[in-house]
């Protein structure tokens, strides 16, 4: 049934209640939600606002707008996030992608070769290492996270995202634990690298709705990337890589880490903003020293 709002006084309410309740970027926020229930796109506000809603497109459109005004992210509104060219199914059990990760792919890209062994460790999503696979021919991709549900949202995916000859391999555990005697050409890792009392102050999107388990990084943050470098040299092959997606302020404590245990080539990668976002190091063989 048709409604009695034009398309341009629905998305002028939705402005208006976004940026009532605080809400970054109102106007692109109102906007895409009413294109993702309409149907439509950006030209519509432009050329066609005047055209009637229907009740049905109202209603479903108003219940977005009431679910972002509790600060939920627009991404678990429509289900979906782009990144490097591609678009990922999210959903609350894994941390929406975002476009600093993509800084850690593009350094990837410049080390994988055909035939390597890549393993994504805390895959979520699957972003990193599908947008990988997706990239480069041969490569033998395995996925690990410690929770079922978000490796549930990676093999969808991968199947959504990858032709049948590039699908990978899902693990379920906790780090290395299921993965004793492989060994990999490069090991990619996005951890959770948040500090614990810096939890409570992230934004509402963050802190109330992505998972806590993929955030919290332990005391000072590095926790994970401790426990990671500490095992690496056991499921790495000679000559490879370990690259980590960072903190913006975690750039020498990770290279630290790294030197320490025995890796070479050791690199602190910027982003767009100039902000430490990637470590990346080699593992010439040697034996690795104890982190304490």
């Amino acid at each position: 049934m048709q409604g009695l709002i034009s398309y341009r006084e629905c998305y002028q309410s939705g402005v208006k209640r976004l940026h009532a309740a605080g809400v970054p970027e109102p106007e692109t926020d109102a906007r895409l939600l009413l294109e993702f229930v309409c149907g439509t796109n950006y030209n519509t506000l432009l050329a066609h606002g005047g055209t009637k809603v229907s009740r049905e497109k109202e209603a479903a459109y108003e219940a977005l707008i009431k679910r972002r005004e509790k600060r939920e992210p627009l991404q678990l509104l429509t289900g979906e996030q782009d990144f490097y060219g591609l678009t990922f199914r999210v959903n609350r059990h894994v941390l929406i992608p975002r476009q600093d990760t993509e800084i850690l792919v593009e350094y990837a890209l410049k080390r994988l070769k055909s035939g390597m062994e890549l393993l994504d460790m805390c895959t979520g999503s699957g972003c990193i290492l599908i947008s990988l696979l997706a990239m480069t021919e041969e490569v033998h991709g395995t996925g690990a996270d410690i929770s079922k549900e978000a490796l549930l949202a990676a093999e969808e995916n991968g199947r959504r995202l990858l032709t049948e000859d590039k699908q990978p391999e899902w693990v379920l555990g906790d780090l290395f634990s299921v993965l004793q005697g492989r060994r990999f050409d490069m090991i990619v890792s996005n951890p959770p690298y948040i500090p614990s009392s810096e939890i409570v102050s992230l934004m509402p999107e963050v802190r109330d709705f992505e998972p806590v388990a993929a955030l919290d990084g332990g005391g000072d943050g590095l926790l994970f990337y401790e426990n990671i470098v500490r095992q690496s040299s056991a499921y790495l092959k000679q000559n490879g890589w370990l690259i980590f997606e960072i903190g913006c302020s975690q750039g020498e404590a990770v290279s630290g880490l790294l030197k320490t245990a025995g890796f070479a080539e050791v690199e602190i990668i910027k982003d767009y903003a100039g902000l430490d976002r990637v470590v990346a190091g080699q593992w010439n063989g040697r034996e690795l020293c104890l982190i304490s």
